[in-house]
């Protein structure tokens, strides 16, 4: 009796075959924005602690409330674009703001101005975020939503891999000393931010195509309410919100990062790490919430979480920091996709603009005071308080997803 054949192995590109054209030309305009976004981040908290003066807590209130301003923001814009059936209009008009205002921060002198800037660069967040992640949701297959949204985060952190290398070489090249820029030195490589933005922006005029819901807009005044969703989509965003209040900037990391003794000019190459392995997570991540359940993906992100923070409450020299930004890549591959693929199976297609509005409300309510309350134990109770605070809300986060209880045949998998 001869054998059976083996059927032929799927190439690693063939499994995103069929997701279709707007997951694919979002996911390279947000790799553009990234790029363009990830020039200035890893540098930013230096630039603000050793040449601005400002404080821990000054850093934690600029991103705290930048990031909250952008989530809060994503409620209307998901509401409105639900409303108006109208969804690549806020896209475009998001990536526009990003591309004007954050070249800025070459001008800034003080750090007042750097949170005026930032909160002016997260209201095009604010407005593009809950409109492309339902565009993302209608353009790909139910069965495949985890794959898109691991997909486009990939891409996102693809070009949060290709800025930093772009501010180590450019900082590199203009710094008279890497090792101590000065604020004019920092703020030329801000200038280069804006240039891979309008690239995405062209991608979006001509390539984004929007296909009109059957549902009419609705005729009713502007309202926000939860009593249309699920219960589950609710208990959700209560857990979502618990554990944002552990997810502080990242700024606190890189700060973190810089203390255990990597220089500046090596902190975008550590940046360019972590989301190296951002990219290979998200890859495996979206894919294995399809197949193994979104619920439990998103609570071993979440102890990944935990046991990074608690690394970083002792890190002492810098192999241990580089270690823990590596394991760090994994928690946002296993969490980030699986999330936003959650929500779409938890809620209607006509009102997932909305829900993508709301669970980005859950994170904007809490991630300010998250790094507010960071940046004061870290200035009160010292480094290693700060850090196990947040690791230990992010478990009990963790436990508390365990009773969201997911219908269909993703949640069949997810409730085990």
């Amino acid at each position: 009796m001869g054998t059976q054949p083996k059927p032929p192995k799927r190439r690693f590109w063939h499994r995103y075959h069929g997701l279709g054209t707007n997951v694919f030309v979002l996911s390279l305009v947000s790799l553009l924005n990234d790029t363009s976004s990830e020039i200035i981040y890893p540098l930013l908290p230096t630039f603000l602690f050793l040449t601005l003066g400002a404080s821990p807590f000054f850093i934690g209130l600029i991103e705290g409330l930048a990031e909250s301003v952008a989530s809060i923001l994503k409620l209307f814009s998901g509401y409105l674009s639900d409303r108006f059936n109208s969804r690549k209009f806020p896209v475009f008009l998001g990536y526009c703001l990003a591309a004007v205002f954050r070249p800025l921060l070459a001008l800034v002198s003080s750090w007042p101005q750097v949170l005026a800037v930032r909160v002016s660069d997260r209201v095009g967040k604010g407005i593009r975020g809950a409109p492309r992640d339902a565009l993302i949701a209608a353009s790909a297959p139910e069965g495949k939503r985890g794959l898109a949204f691991g997909f486009n985060r990939a891409a996102d952190h693809l070009g949060a891999v290709i800025g930093p290398l772009v501010a180590f070489a450019l900082l590199s090249y203009i710094a008279a000393d890497p090792d101590s820029p000065t604020a004019g030195e920092y703020q030329r490589v801000f200038l280069f931010a804006s240039v891979p933005v309008v690239f995405g922006l062209l991608l979006i005029i001509f390539f984004v195509h929007e296909d009109k819901p059957e549902h009419a807009a609705d005729p009713m005044p502007l309202k926000f309410s939860l009593r249309e969703f699920d219960p589950n989509f609710k208990r959700f965003l209560v857990v979502i919100a618990l554990f944002t209040l552990s997810n502080s900037t990242d700024a606190f990391l890189l700060l973190r990062a810089r203390q255990a003794g990597i220089p500046p000019p090596m902190l975008p190459i550590l940046w360019m790490v972590l989301h190296f392995s951002k990219v290979v997570m998200s890859l495996i991540g979206g894919e294995l919430s399809d197949k193994i359940g979104r619920k439990k993906l998103i609570v071993s992100g979440w102890c990944v979480y935990a046991l990074v923070y608690a690394g970083f409450a002792f890190v002492g020299s810098a192999w241990q920091a580089w270690a823990l930004f590596i394991v760090y890549g994994a928690y946002f591959g296993l969490t980030e996709g699986a999330e936003k693929a959650l929500v779409a199976d938890l809620v209607k297609d006509e009102k997932r603009g909305t829900a993508y509005g709301f669970y980005n409300l859950a994170f904007g309510i809490t991630v300010f005071p998250a790094s507010l309350l960071f940046g004061f134990l870290w200035t009160e109770f010292g480094v290693a308080a700060a850090f196990l605070v947040s690791a230990g809300l992010s478990v009990i986060a963790a436990a508390l997803l365990t009773t969201v209880s997911v219908s269909g045949p993703v949640g069949e998998k997810a409730n085990g």
